[in-house]
């Protein structure tokens, strides 16, 4: 199972592919998002985004700084105000 994630900035698309987990530093603690999650929106803080390709792979850093993260029907979609490079 995939879950698709889009992880996006005023400027641009970044990232749009389907992984097997992302883990997101929500401003209440972060949370791990898996395809069939129930839908939410949250409001994220500075900190790291973790990509996991596959179940078993290490995770992908990206480090985001505010924004938001919507889990849907069509997946996760963090809308980041910065990403760095």
């Amino acid at each position: 199972m995939a879950l698709h994630f889009e992880l996006v900035t005023p400027e641009k698309l970044v990232r749009s592919e389907d992984v097997y987990m992302v883990v997101v530093p929500g401003s209440e603690g972060e949370f791990g998002v898996l395809k069939g999650h129930a839908p939410f929106m949250s409001t994220i803080r500075d900190g790291a985004v973790q990509v996991y390709k596959t179940e078993s792979a290490s995770p992908e850093t990206i480090q985001v700084r505010g924004g938001f993260a919507e889990v849907g029907d069509a997946g996760l979609t963090v809308l980041a105000e910065h990403v760095e490079a």
